[in-house]
């Protein structure tokens, strides 16, 4: 099929115009949605209800949260892997789902080629958290507890194979003792049957846990990063603590599916570097124990590269099994 001069004339013009649509800001025109791969209630959602808020106004355009917890986050991923590639729909997403959950699924709901990254927008150490009336008061106790009760201590994590499940598994490792897992659908619930007494510890971001830790009902043993909290200065780091090998950091970036226009994801990773580097987001975001830390698509995805190849190796010589 040979087009004419003035067939190829009126292609070129409305290829211009569309690119000068974007170009000119036409994006966004309606609300965009953050699709949430958890409960209500942790740090996923507690980022991606921060980061909602104060995109809104950049934006020029409402930001609202779904949470769609379930399946280690594949649920999630999938309505927005399925989801019209036009920018208003995107994942708030968690490392454990994107870089952890993806080596355990026996199907695969998604590759890591359906999603482009657009930015990450706070990252944060674990910490461990007993209850309040568990008799230890530091890791060493904790440890020599659950050699003294072999099989006895129970801990929750967020789901099986999530970086709370593997924190622990690094810490069995490392203090050679055994614990039972409790996979929860999520921060929230696992959350809350710790303070009902019914698991003994689990491993997290700080956020849900600091009012809880301040009223006294939960007892932060360690940091699992390579600093100190500013929120939590008397908790050592697990390297001061006698356990160096126990050292995982979450971050929570948000990723867009892989057909949306390169203009909007540029458009969001620039309003999204104007939140993060924001002094009020950033004294917000520390006083949850986290850090806002930007980084632009293509350092997210360098360190989403490395993060997969790096928890490849862990969850293998722990063993951890897909459910």
């Amino acid at each position: 099929m040979h087009l004419t001069r003035k067939q190829l004339t009126i292609t070129a013009l409305a290829a211009a115009a569309f690119s000068g649509a974007w170009a000119q800001g036409a994006y966004p025109q309606k609300t965009v949605t953050f699709v949430v791969p958890a409960a209500a209630g942790g740090t996923t959602d507690i980022s991606g209800r921060m980061a909602a808020q104060a995109l809104a106004p950049v934006l020029g355009q409402p930001v609202v949260v779904d949470n769609k917890g379930g399946g280690n986050g594949a649920i999630a991923a999938g309505i927005v892997k399925r989801a019209e590639p036009d920018g208003y729909t995107l994942l708030m997403q968690y490392s454990g789902f994107h870089v952890i959950s993806p080596h355990l699924a026996k199907v695969p709901q998604w590759e890591q080629k359906d999603f482009q990254p657009i930015a990450n927008i706070i990252s944060a150490p674990q910490i461990i958290v007993v209850r309040g009336d568990l008799p230890v008061k530091t890791l060493a106790e904790l440890v020599a507890y659950a050699k003294a009760n072999p099989g006895k201590l129970n801990y929750a994590s967020s789901g099986n194979g999530s970086l709370q499940h593997v924190t622990g598994a690094m810490l069995e490792q490392q203090g050679g003792i055994k614990m039972v897992h409790v996979p929860y659908k999520g921060t929230g619930p696992a959350l809350q049957d710790l303070l009902g007494g019914q698991v003994d510890l689990t491993f997290g971001t700080a956020p849900p846990f600091m009012p809880h830790i301040a009223a006294g009902k939960l007892r932060v043993l360690a940091v699992t990063g390579k600093r100190r909290l500013t929120s939590l200065p008397d908790t050592p780091t697990t390297a001061e603590a006698g356990y160096p090998g126990v050292n995982a950091t979450s971050w929570f970036a948000l990723f867009a599916p892989a057909a949306v226009p390169k203009p909007v994801i540029d458009r969001l990773a620039a309003d999204l570097k104007k939140v993060v580097e924001d002094p009020a987001f950033r004294k917000k975001a520390e006083e949850q124990g986290a850090t806002a830390d930007y980084q632009g698509p293509q350092q997210l995805g360098a360190r989403v590269l490395a993060d997969y190849t790096g928890w490849a190796d862990v969850i293998k010589s722990s063993r951890i099994e897909p459910d």
